[in-house]
């Protein structure tokens, strides 16, 4: 089965939807405007549609003509609070919000292919659940959505899941990657207030100095990962907030600082978790001072299945050709929510180089960033692999 002309005879159409969700982005876990959109999207086909009860998403189901297992595919929708400094003429309409990292173009990936496997609804040997999941930039849509029985949508649990994000930078346009295993960071937040005794800076010996303490805390995370970490399976520790003190002969009763912590395996995520709250725990008792430190668990490590990257590379290689695929060799420390989907399903993450044609990818403007573009020409490459993986995939 090849979707290739129908997916072109809708390209105009799709590239219209993404402009039109471009237009108008929503952040986090209740997208009205754009749950509406992609309902009024998918109406007409033969699907089995539900939202969610917490959080605006969007799962359809289209059930095949012949049995067969079940697939998952995944397009995040929310976008990012960004002030949309690009010219384009389908600029973002609403002031501090963007779809800065695609997802207007993931969206529209998913309803192409929709409606490309529901034009062979009769052929398909299974079922495909199409997985609409807001919050993705934060606090997390996958989670609840498997919670509100996503993974059960059809009936039975998908055998695999795949999901394309775009990239606006270092990739050329139209270049398709995965890796093997890992793919991108586990990524965790440490919390950590030191509550100490204020004083005055000529008689330190009369307080309890909470900077010194906090800042060895900081200092020692950084070697506790070098002395009990594994060089191959890395974890990054960095302190981005610290903040104390009112004036520079005021000692301060508290010091309070945030960190956010990467890590690429579930060993080393519990050794690091574990280790800098005994780390922090230690360094305060021996300057005699409480703390009270947080380590909250974000988003787990995004693990590509072998034999789907493999698949998935196969399919995107046929489809596309060997001079727009490559194997990604290191894994990334960003972090994604597909995470939690693919603890359950085995499945593949793949990106998509989206950069415009007349920027350079090594220095144009990349994910998140206010100035990001993604070119609408690969908009018709990301629904075709979409729905060729889910096809191919129900007919082995």
């Amino acid at each position: 089965m090849s979707f290739g002309d129908a997916v072109e005879s809708m390209r105009d159409e799709l590239v219209a939807l993404r402009h039109d969700l471009h237009r108008d982005p929503e952040i986090g876990m209740q997208l009205p405007r754009t749950q509406e959109r992609i309902l009024r999207a998918l109406d007409g086909l033969p699907l089995e549609i539900t939202t969610g009860e917490k959080l605006s998403s969007v799962v359809a189901v289209l059930r095949g003509g012949r049995p067969g297992p079940t697939v998952l595919l995944r397009g995040d929708m929310d976008g990012l609070p960004v002030q949309e400094l690009t010219d384009l003429a389908y600029a973002s309409d609403v002031p501090g919000a963007m779809q800065a990292c695609g997802h207007d173009m993931h969206m529209t990936f998913l309803v192409g292919a929709a409606r490309l496997l529901s034009g062979v609804r009769e052929e398909l040997a299974g079922n495909v659940i199409f997985m609409f999941q807001p919050g993705e930039e934060g606090p997390g849509g996958a989670e609840p959505m498997i919670a509100e029985g996503l993974l059960e949508a059809a009936g039975e649990r998908p055998v695999a899941a795949y999901t394309i994000h775009v990239i606006a930078a270092n990739d050329p346009l139209g270049w398709f990657s995965t890796r093997r295993g890992p793919f991108m960071a586990a990524c965790d937040t440490l919390r950590v207030t030191v509550q100490g005794v204020g004083g005055h800076g000529s008689a330190p010996h009369h307080a309890k100095d909470p900077i010194p303490a906090a800042c060895e805390m900081v200092l020692a995370m950084e070697t506790f990962v070098t002395r009990n970490i594994d060089i191959w399976d890395p974890v990054v520790v960095t302190t981005g907030s610290f903040h104390s003190g009112t004036a520079d002969n005021i000692i301060p009763a508290s010091a309070r600082f945030e960190t956010t912590i990467r890590s690429f395996s579930a060993v080393s995520r519990d050794r690091i978790s574990s280790g800098v709250v005994q780390v922090c725990n230690g360094i305060a008792a021996a300057h005699g001072l409480t703390v009270d430190v947080d380590y909250e668990f974000g988003y787990p490590v995004t693990v590509n299945d072998d034999a789907e990257a493999e698949f998935a590379a196969g399919v995107a290689t046929e489809l596309f050709g060997e001079d727009r695929f490559g194997w990604i060799e290191n894994p990334g420390a960003g972090s994604e929510d597909m995470s939690f989907v693919l603890n359950e399903i085995p499945g593949c993450y793949l990106n998509l180089g989206a950069c415009p044609p007349e920027l350079d990818p090594e220095t144009a403007p990349n994910n998140h960033s206010p100035y990001a573009q993604y070119d609408d020409s690969v908009v018709p490459d990301g629904a075709l692999l979409l729905a060729e993986l889910a096809f191919r995939r129900l007919s082995r």
